[in-house]
């Protein structure tokens, strides 16, 4: 009976070790200045939570609180460009004070999502959102469009911060 303990322990032991393991820190912006980040921002392409899953005109909009949040509204149109508006109000709550990269963005207390400013662009035009599980991210920019040159570049970052761009969908936007 002895030989056969190890045998069988060894496996769940294994299982529960590769359940434990988290993936690599993601990288985030060095330093992030929050007024400037404040506004609007279109959401050109994510790997989308099931709120968003047939978004059109998705727009994502930032204000500084007095008390230090984030208050936010995300908006979008459903199923089509004529669809239903849904809006949320979730508040942004900047965990990293020193890079302001790192925050918690809650829909409903208490739970706090992952939230994480991956990168940033140097005129704060266009930037990619992410999550240390990388189950969503968000691509987006201060314009409906964006290059394709650009959202190559973006798919190829988003790769390199281990998510699957197979699952990356553009989000339809028409403005006109």
């Amino acid at each position: 009976m002895s030989s056969v303990m190890p045998s069988l322990f060894m496996p769940v032991v294994l299982l529960g070790l590769a359940a434990c393991s988290s993936p690599p820190p993601i990288h985030t912006a060095t330093a992030v200045d929050l007024e400037r980040f404040m506004g609007d921002w279109y959401v050109i392409a994510n790997i989308p939570t099931w709120i968003e899953r047939d978004a059109h005109n998705a727009v994502e909009s930032y204000r500084l609180a007095q008390d230090g949040t984030v208050a936010t509204t995300f908006s979008f149109r459903q199923g089509s460009f004529d669809g239903d508006l849904k809006t949320y109000h979730p508040t942004g709550y900047v965990l990293d004070r020193e890079s302001n990269a790192v925050w918690g963005m809650q829909f409903f207390w208490p739970i706090q999502a992952d939230y994480r400013i991956v990168f940033l662009d140097e005129s704060y035009s266009q930037t990619v959102i992410g999550r240390t599980a990388r189950d969503y991210v968000w691509l987006m920019a201060r314009t409906p469009e964006i290059p394709d040159s650009d959202y190559q570049r973006f798919l190829t970052l988003i790769a390199q911060e281990g998510y699957d761009v197979s699952k990356v969908r553009k989000v339809p936007q028409r403005w006109r």
